[in-house]
């Protein structure tokens, strides 16, 4: 499984949209576009498709775990 796969799960488990998810990496002051995001959430064989890396999949967690929480707890 994928970062991309993992992603794609949440966003769906979470009932995300494009603007959640990069609301939620802004949290943690990570930056992305909805392009860039489209270009993950597509197919693998799609000539846009782009690999999600470890650093945007540990952004996503991070930044959701402080859209769940709030930012001063533990």
């Amino acid at each position: 499984m994928t970062n991309n796969d993992i992603l794609k799960k949440l966003r769906v488990a979470l009932h995300l949209r494009d603007d959640d998810i990069i609301r939620i990496l802004s949290l943690v002051n990570f930056k992305i576009t909805k392009s860039e995001l489209g270009a993950i959430f597509r197919k693998e064989g799609h000539p846009k498709y782009m690999e999600a890396g470890d650093q945007i999949l540990r952004n996503f967690l991070n930044g959701l775990i402080i859209h769940l929480r709030g930012p001063g707890n533990p």
